[in-house]
């Protein structure tokens, strides 16, 4: 059973910058995808970026290519969301997600760090 807990969301102007952290507990990780996702207000979930634990191709969102980067640290068991350049539409309850890299749904999630961004 994996477990996921965010941390380091807060309020930030926009262009700033947040860090969000994942940290992972349970089974070894190497076979899992590390997913982040988001969900606004009175919006559906959306995928934001993801990478696989052992490495690979990471994926992003078009909307935060180049200013999002997903980077994990394996020593601490812990993946990473650095965010840049923030803006409005960038705030909602931001996910860390796990999958199984054999499989296409997401089947641990942590509990949310909400992020909001002022204009």
């Amino acid at each position: 059973q994996v477990q996921l807990v965010e941390s380091g969301g807060g309020l930030v102007q926009a262009g700033g910058s947040l860090r969000l952290s994942c940290a992972a507990s349970g089974p070894t990780l190497h076979n899992y995808i590390l997913g982040w996702f988001r969900q606004a207000p009175g919006k559906e979930r959306e995928f934001v970026a993801a990478r696989g634990w052992s490495g690979g191709s990471t994926y992003y969102k078009d909307s935060v290519k180049g200013r999002f980067t997903i980077s994990r640290d394996n020593a601490k068991n812990t993946v990473y969301l650095q965010m840049s350049s923030l803006k409005p539409e960038d705030t909602a309850v931001y996910y860390c997600a796990a999958r199984w890299e054999t499989t296409e749904k997401y089947g641990y999630w942590g509990q949310g760090t909400q992020v909001t961004v002022s204009s």
